[in-house]
């Protein structure tokens, strides 16, 4: 019996012997992984913990760390222990073709390939690189660039009757659009287009670089644009907001000085797009890697070498799921039949009463596609 005691604790000693080996082999250090993932079925990006009534990216991403070995269980419990920080929030059913989350691992070998064999094939690691210790995805962040993939009879105006699947839109049309779209460039105070800040808060003004709707393209006989547009930050519900606007002034049901309205102390009803097309495109870190990213020890955060994999996992993965559920759920179809419910010259009074209706939304329960560095 002593004999069987001291062999088990023999035994136990070299299993922990061999842990410690391989925690040395494999120490804790700060990365970043550059990740895929078509968002559809999932309650957004950020896990809550405790709560598994709505699953998240980070459950599945967290339960394959754990599972490949590169992160200890506890740490997979508290997620401050492996110091994680993802760049930014995405909504339910919002899908990301370059998110961004840093923590520390064990640098195991083969380590993406072990992360993806315990993730579903609609959520991948593409990159990885290390970073300084400090590094914190959200904090360092300088910009994020976002898209929005929708039906181009979303453009049609609302006395036209267009059959959906036979639409196609106009140069002129595209060129109204697009000059819309300039108006947002600049810094103006978002307060309209986003829930919960007052006109007066200063975090409700933000900086828009970039904003454009591409060419148009057919897929699955149905028509389709993207309109890209980079800022510093975003607000919850912005970008929809953003888009949905202008579809309501480019259709007939706003007048087009609504924008300047909308960036003045009242308020203002401005619809919220569907969430379906948004997708997480990059996020840029331009004073990180002016700094770090030629010191010979890091790498810039760039991802030239990953662009071919990004690429090939929107066309297997992001861009079929909003054009399936497109045609199946008609998302946007049944949205701009809300448009004319819309009071574009309403009250603070009516607005409030919208806000109080649109807190209750399922749309909160992530936070939103663009919502980086919402409260």
């Amino acid at each position: 019996e002593e004999n069987g005691h001291q062999n088990k604790k023999l035994k136990r000693d070299v299993d922990e012997q061999d842990g410690e080996d391989q925690n040395k082999k494999s120490p804790k250090r700060k990365i970043v992984l550059l990740m895929a993932y078509s968002g559809k079925g999932y309650h957004g990006m950020q896990r809550n913990v405790g709560s598994s009534q709505f699953k998240t990216i980070e459950d599945d991403l967290v339960s394959a760390l754990v599972q490949s070995g590169c992160i200890p269980e506890n740490h997979g419990e508290d997620m401050k222990k492996m110091s994680f920080q993802r760049c930014a929030r995405t909504d339910k059913g919002v899908s990301a073709a370059g998110q961004i989350v840093s923590l520390k691992v064990r640098l195991i070998d083969d380590i993406l390939e072990k992360i993806n064999n315990h993730l579903p094939s609609h959520i991948r690691i593409l990159g990885l690189k290390r970073v300084t210790g400090g590094f914190n995805s959200k904090n360092k962040c300088d910009a994020r660039t976002y898209s929005y993939m929708l039906p181009t009879f979303a453009f049609a105006h609302k006395d036209c009757a267009v059959q959906e699947e036979v639409y196609r839109v106009d140069r002129e049309t595209l060129a109204k659009v697009n000059r819309l779209l300039g108006c947002y460039k600049g810094t103006h105070n978002f307060h309209n287009f986003t829930s919960q800040k007052g006109p007066r808060d200063p975090s409700a003004k933000r900086y828009i670089m970039e904003i454009e709707c591409g060419e148009p393209f057919v897929r699955e006989n149905m028509e389709f644009a993207v309109i890209r547009v980079k800022g510093q930050s975003f607000m919850m519900h912005q970008i929809r907001k953003m888009i949905g606007l202008v579809i309501a002034v480019v259709r007939g049901y706003a007048a087009e000085s609504i924008l300047e309205r909308s960036w003045g102390e009242e308020k203002v009803d401005v619809p919220k797009a569907p969430g379906l097309g948004l997708v997480l495109e990059r996020v840029h870190f331009e004073k990180y890697n002016r700094r770090f990213g030629n010191d010979g020890l890091h790498e810039p955060l760039e991802w030239a070498e990953e662009e071919e994999k990004i690429a090939l996992f929107k066309e297997q993965y992001i861009y079929p799921t909003i054009i399936n559920t497109e045609r199946e759920e008609k998302s946007m179809a049944n949205w701009l039949n809300t448009l004319s419910i819309h009071d574009f010259n309403s009250s603070a009074v009516g607005m409030q009463t919208d806000n109080k209706n649109s807190k209750g939304s399922s749309d909160l329960e992530g936070s939103d596609g663009c919502a980086d560095d919402s409260d």
